[in-house]
């Protein structure tokens, strides 16, 4: 029995579009030449009551397309600004990328559906307004890789590629990924109200989040500042989970950032290969704004900026109380993540000192940290008292020895068995971690018009640890070349 419908039985209910003019512009896609699918996720298809086993390729690149697209769409490329790098910029928007519509699915989920790369609007600038094909994959692989680890983020439907070429890094091919969520929504929407000093537009929007994204929120006696405090805390928990992973953003700039806590517009991010809480992933951060270890800083600072923006709905104290609870809801979220994935159901006030410990030696040995915890899951204290495959992770044996030592202590503590402890952590410790080389990989075949390996890659990021013996090398260190792979804004 089928469990959706065809594409074009779609339910769509645009409420954004139903919002004032000038909080938008409208605008059609514009196709592009020879347009075919690439890839495609089963798991978006279901959200939004989609069969993935009943849709046709080719309907679904023509309802991308507009050609014909979807009854009830109503394309629009949304207005908002931003800092970027810290400095304000008045003029960003959907340069590149349109609004297509909101679907409503039969358990009463909204899900936007956000097409990249669908041509120039009113916000373009001097762009073309197109993506290409090396940064959608990139993207395409992410929003995979990133709900397979558990963190909250966006996702596409699918990945189109084409014929037809622009200028970026030299010439290279366009594509499009229709990217589905919740909410398009950016801490920046609420910085253009607020600096163009439209307050009543400000208020507006406030109420439409509030109603559509966080309606327990209405009937609480200060529903503003409720709503600043809702997304402090789930920001609070992405960057957590980001540190907890070894997740570099990248472009950690405002208009980047999402309302509902998701991880949000992928650009040159990277998994650490090796821990090193200096590294920079974009080359572009001359200054190393957003160097992994400066990430839960930078997400309070940009917290900050939407406090300002909303300074005219809530006090200033009231702000300036709230954003000084990010820190204690950032680490205790961090730690909770640690705790698990270093198999620690009982809460133990020593636990922050181990935690810190482990990190500094990572930290120390440029380690390996996501295979080292991976190994970790199967280590029996008792079987194995001198721990060779950690120990294989150092150079200096002496502080991990330590360490291990203080841990085997730690996990006496918990009611659980061993086998218990490793079964859970080998639920939280990947085996496979999306590693910019495989991404690299990917794409050079991709260029070739080659897309099995990009299809090989995504059962790795979907389920992360299971064996995948035919891919075991990707649970390996990276090879020698990929310290070569360079990443910019254009990624």
């Amino acid at each position: 029995m089928s469990v959706g419908g065809p594409l074009q039985q779609l339910n769509f209910d645009n409420s954004y579009a139903r919002l004032p003019e000038h909080w938008f512009q409208r605008t059609n896609v514009q196709p592009l030449e020879s347009a075919h699918l690439i890839a495609f996720s089963p798991a978006v298809a279901r959200w939004l009551d989609l069969d993935p086993c009943s849709i046709s390729p080719d309907e679904l690149v023509r309802h991308c397309q507009g050609q014909p697209g979807w009854q009830g769409v109503d394309p629009l490329a949304m207005k908002y600004t931003g800092h970027q790098f810290g400095m304000y910029n008045p003029d960003l928007g959907d340069g590149r990328g349109l609004l297509l519509g909101e679907v409503l699915n039969r358990k009463g989920e909204r899900y936007d559906l956000h097409l990249k790369g669908a041509g120039q609007t009113a916000f373009s600038r001097f762009g073309d307004g197109r993506a290409v094909l090396r940064s959608s994959i990139r993207e395409f692989l992410a929003g995979e890789a990133m709900a397979g680890l558990g963190i909250p983020t966006t996702r596409a439907l699918c990945l189109l590629g084409s014929e037809q070429y622009t200028q970026r890094n030299g010439m290279e091919p366009c594509a499009m990924l229709l990217r589905v969520t919740p909410c398009h929504i950016r801490f920046g929407h609420f910085e253009y109200f607020y600096y163009t000093e439209q307050y009543d537009d400000l208020r507006r929007l406030a109420d439409y989040c509030l109603q559509r994204f966080f309606p327990q929120l209405l009937q609480l006696e200060q529903p503003y500042r409720a709503l600043y405090r809702e997304v402090l805390e789930r920001t609070a928990r992405l960057a957590a989970s980001w540190q907890a992973y070894g997740f570099v953003h990248g472009v950690l700039n405002t208009d980047n950032m999402s309302l509902i806590g998701e991880t949000f517009d992928y650009g040159p991010y990277t998994f650490l290969d090796y821990y090193e809480p200096n590294h920079v992933a974009n080359k572009n951060d001359h200054q190393a704004r957003y160097a992994f270890s400066r990430q839960p800083s930078i997400v309070r600072w940009n917290m900050a900026a939407l406090a300002q923006a909303m300074l005219p709905l809530v006090t200033r104290a009231e702000l300036e109380e709230e954003l000084g609870c990010f820190d204690a809801l950032y680490q205790s979220a961090y730690l909770e993540r640690m705790r698990a994935r270093l198999g620690l159901q009982a809460v133990d006030g020593d636990d922050v000192e181990l935690v810190e410990q482990l990190v500094a030696i990572w930290s120390e040995e440029r380690m390996d940290h996501n295979r080292f915890l991976r190994a970790l899951a199967e280590w029996r204290p008792e079987h194995d008292p001198q721990a060779g495959t950690l120990m294989a992770f150092c150079t200096r044996p002496e502080p991990m020895a330590d360490w291990l030592r203080r841990y085997a202590e730690r996990v006496r503590q918990e009611a659980a068995s061993d086998p218990i402890r490793s079964q859970q952590m080998r639920s939280v410790n990947p085996r496979f971690i999306l590693r910019n080389y495989m991404a690299e990989e990917v794409i050079r075949e991709a260029h070739q018009g080659d897309y099995r390996p990009l299809h090989g890659l995504l059962p790795l990021l979907r389920h992360p640890g299971d064996a995948h013996s035919t891919y075991a090398r990707y649970a390996g260190p990276r090879p020698g070349w990929a310290a070569s792979i360079y990443l910019t804004c254009s990624s």
